[in-house]
């Protein structure tokens, strides 16, 4: 018997609570893996696995479940993801090895499907003039999530331990699963078929060899054997998943939805701006850790560092629903636009002008107003391109799109840093600098990619109609 229809917000809750958990739990271990490296006496290319193995499963998890919402419900699989990331999260917070910690991330990552599966049920559930709003609060958790979790990982750890990095999570998790339960009733709109089983074991292995070979690439060197050996399998075998799906009666994700220019251009926005929000986790925190006596140091702790965060996710909270208001007025293109532009701003600014703490809290409040800007409008875009039928797919890959372009703006800006070090063995500030101007670079473009987005109403025309 299908569940009654509950308000909206009720609804809203359950699904925000979800997604905040798992983008806390993204974010939070990377300030802290310098302490679990410690406590859990493992090497550092050891414990670079507790963020990685947690992206791989990830970006693999979230298309093929969004999918899946798709075909059998969405409500089912938002289940299935909200409990893999449970059980991932208290195995994880009890861990006491590096090899159980790393085991359990792997299951966390099934969590990633939150996204695409909670955007499907808006659409299907609320009233059409508060859908683009829902749309755009979620997806703006992505970035806001991030930044609260580079904020809050120092004092948890300082404070208490990085085992309660899980535990308060987990309580989040377990509000949102009884919360869906309850309020979140199953979606009318499925479209039933078979899973395309090559498709989908080709596009883990392309996802797979990219991620992995970009998370190494800072330790192998970015012309080393190995880095090209998986971009070049990371390729092939994309080619041929893309070529596996276009034969296929019931692609796994269909390839004609993606070359469509309003999806395609939408998911280059997204990779460019996933570059410079994660890049500056890295270049932000790092600059004001070091000392003083630099002359462009703030001499921060890992927890005074994290605050020089707070304007960029208090900016992305205050800015999300004014997004998803201009997109029910306006619609969702020119809120992406002025969200690149004020993103790039901030990225040309701290290239010029990185040496008070006012340029750092200036350029970090820009930064929030233009990811959260950003990331609030791309999901709302993708959802106005593709029938209900492939919501979750098309938003699954969008959300891919992002993590892909995060991990590659980490690594390549932390790579820059080590390229540029002084005797002392700390970063040089023409290193800083450098990676500025290439943060800005990369959403410029992605400025650029938001002005290539077609109108919705003009594209609507040519979006096939749902199976």
């Amino acid at each position: 018997m299908p569940k009654p229809r509950t308000h909206y917000g009720l609804t809203f809750f359950a699904l925000a609570t979800g997604a905040i958990a798992f983008t806390l739990l993204q974010s939070m271990v990377s300030p802290a893996l310098p302490a679990i490296q410690q406590e859990l006496g493992t090497s550092t290319s050891t414990v670079t696995w507790v963020l990685t193995g947690f992206l791989l499963s990830a970006s693999v998890a979230t298309p093929i479940l969004g999918r899946l919402g798709d075909m059998f419900g969405k409500e089912r699989m938002l289940l299935v993801a909200l409990g893999g990331l449970w059980v991932g999260t208290l195995i994880a917070a009890l861990a006491s090895s590096i090899e159980v910690l790393i085991a359990a991330r792997f299951v966390q990552g099934l969590g990633g499907a939150v996204f695409p599966l909670s955007f499907g049920i808006i659409r299907d559930e609320f009233p059409a003039t508060r859908v683009p709003t829902g749309i755009a609060m979620v997806s703006a958790i992505m970035g806001i999530g991030a930044g609260a979790g580079i904020v809050l990982a120092g004092p948890i750890v300082d404070g208490l331990s990085y085992h309660w990095l899980f535990w308060f999570p987990l309580v989040a998790i377990t509000i949102a699963l009884v919360t869906t339960l309850r309020f979140v009733p199953e979606s009318p709109i499925k479209t039933p078929g078979r899973i395309n089983w090559p498709g989908a074991f080709l596009l883990s292995g392309w996802l797979v060899s990219l991620l992995y070979g970009i998370s190494r690439a800072s330790d192998w060197g970015w012309t080393s054997p190995e880095f090209l050996g998986l971009m070049a399998l990371a390729a092939g075998l994309a080619a041929l998943w893309a070529r596996v799906e276009l034969r296929a009666d019931e692609p796994l994700i269909d390839m004609r939805m993606l070359q469509q220019r309003g999806v395609w251009t939408t998911n280059l926005t997204g990779l460019l701006l996933g570059f410079g929000m994660f890049g500056s986790f890295i270049l932000i925190p790092q600059l004001a850790q070091l000392p003083e006596s630099t002359g462009y140091g703030f001499g921060a702790s890992v927890t005074q560092s994290g605050l020089f965060m707070l304007p960029t996710t208090v900016m992305m909270l205050l800015v999300s629903p004014v997004a998803g208001r201009l997109t029910e007025r306006i619609g969702p293109k020119v809120p992406l636009v002025i969200g690149t532009a004020l993103a790039s701003l901030s990225f040309l600014l701290l290239a010029v002008a990185h040496g008070e703490r006012l340029d750092l809290y200036l350029a970090a409040a820009l930064l929030g107003a233009g990811i959260g800007m950003s990331f609030a409008s791309m999901a709302n875009l993708i959802v106005s391109f593709v029938p209900a039928s492939q919501t979750g797919a098309a938003t699954g890959m969008n959300t891919i799109t992002r993590t892909v372009g995060g991990s590659l703006g980490a690594q390549v800006l932390a790579s820059v840093l080590t390229a540029h070090v002084a005797s002392t063995g700390l970063p040089l500030d023409t290193g800083f600098t450098t990676g500025f101007t290439i943060s800005a670079g990369a959403v410029g473009l992605a400025f650029l990619a938001a002005l290539a987005v077609p109108s919705p109403r003009a594209a609507t025309a040519a979006v096939p109609a749902p199976a």
